[in-house]
């Protein structure tokens, strides 16, 4: 399942996130949005959780 993570601070790393999922299963996949003029984080990023009820227990 993909979650959408708003409202992230621009200084969130991905080990950071990762660490918010570990109780729920853990992420298998992770993306973080960069600006393209800036190359910085756009403050959010997109979550791949192994099954629908991990997901549904992050939520």
């Amino acid at each position: 399942m993909k979650l959408y993570v708003g409202n992230l601070p621009f200084s969130a790393t991905e080990d950071e996130i990762r660490s918010l999922f570990e109780n729920f299963g853990g992420a298998v996949d992770l993306h973080i949005p960069l600006d393209r003029e800036t190359g910085r984080p756009r403050g959010f990023a997109f979550v791949t959780l192994s099954t629908r009820e991990h997901g549904e227990a992050a939520i």
